[in-house]
């Protein structure tokens, strides 16, 4: 598998910023109403998944350009929705729907919780504190966002390394929790945004702290797509 090394390593540049914005507090109120455990602040307390090794080559085509479709991601700490941007981010959001097709993301874990910040998730590995971070799922899909993108809150990116080209994204994605603006480059791909349950992304992101560590394990047990 290639290993990707520290995903969002730029966001060691943003800490600072990202510092500040936790220190003005972390609104994690939704106009979306949710009926998930974590709506009331809880999350079911698990076991860490196994960390997986699946790899492929490359994806195969499950998504058109334009066409829409939607990610459901069941959680441990209940369920949210991500609206796919199949137009402006086709090659991406076909990719994050392939691996979901197969079953890549189910039995994986929320592994970096960088409160008022990002959630990032996605590593096959994640579950082991010695591989977290640096797992993929065997390919590279290049697709660079807009100059003029924003990492606003709920927007739904790719994890890269600063070695890897812009827009480069293999199968960790974040979640930007920031209250409005996270500060970041225009260097990762665009996967979507949150549509609904964004109470649910908000339980997860109180689970962590400065150290970005999970207080405990948030697992990933399934995400679907529905397309058309």
């Amino acid at each position: 598998m290639r290993a990707l090394g520290k995903p969002i390593a730029a966001l060691a540049l943003a800490l600072v910023a990202a510092a500040a914005l936790a220190a003005c507090g972390d609104d994690e109120s939704s106009t979306t109403a949710s009926t998930s455990p974590a709506a009331a602040g809880e999350c079911a307390e698990v076991e860490a998944p196994p960390a997986k090794d699946d790899a492929f080559k490359k994806p195969e085509k499950v998504l058109e350009r334009g066409e829409p479709a939607i990610a459901n991601v069941t959680t441990s700490c209940g369920e949210f929705t991500i609206g796919l941007d199949t137009e402006s981010s086709p090659k991406t959001a076909n990719s994050f729907a392939f691996l979901a097709d197969q079953g890549f993301y189910d039995g994986t874990v929320f592994h970096r919780i960088a409160p008022g910040f990002v959630i990032q998730g996605g590593d096959p590995g994640g579950s082991d504190p010695e591989l977290a971070g640096s797992g993929g799922p065997g390919y590279t899909v290049v697709e660079p966002p807009a100059e003029d993108t924003t990492y606003k809150r709920g927007l739904v990116a790719m994890a890269k390394t600063v070695a890897e080209p812009v827009g480069a994204s293999g199968s960790q994605f974040f979640i930007v929790t920031a209250p409005a603006d996270a500060g970041l480059p225009p260097d990762y791909a665009v996967l979507g945004e949150v549509t609904k349950g964004m109470d649910v992304v908000g339980a997860i992101s109180k689970l962590g702290d400065a150290s970005e560590q999970p207080a405990r394990v948030v697992a990933v047990d399934e995400i679907t797509i529905e397309a058309g």
